[in-house]
């Protein structure tokens, strides 16, 4: 006995895995920026007078991030979906 499925009910199948969907649930996924080392960031609700932070670097979803006056051994973790660019 074949394993191989009928040519109609293959073709079917072949058809559909061409549609695939990325985001279930039609939802709208949030893109976001590239955020290379020495770049600048703000927050999200960042007031206006505090001067844009210097992204150190970014990884799984976390980005660490400092301050100009602050020094190089100072910085703070912050989600990545919170900064955008400067």
């Amino acid at each position: 006995m074949s394993d191989k499925h009928p040519k109609s009910a293959h073709s079917k199948s072949n058809k559909r895995a061409h549609h695939l969907c990325l985001v279930p649930g039609g939802r709208k996924a949030k893109v976001l920026a590239l955020l290379p080392p020495g770049s600048f960031a703000k927050l999200e609700n960042q007031p206006n007078d505090l001067p844009p932070f210097q992204v150190i670097h970014c990884k799984g979803g976390r980005c660490w991030v400092r301050q100009q006056a602050w020094g190089t051994n100072i910085h703070w973790e912050v989600e990545h979906h919170r900064l955008h660019t400067a």
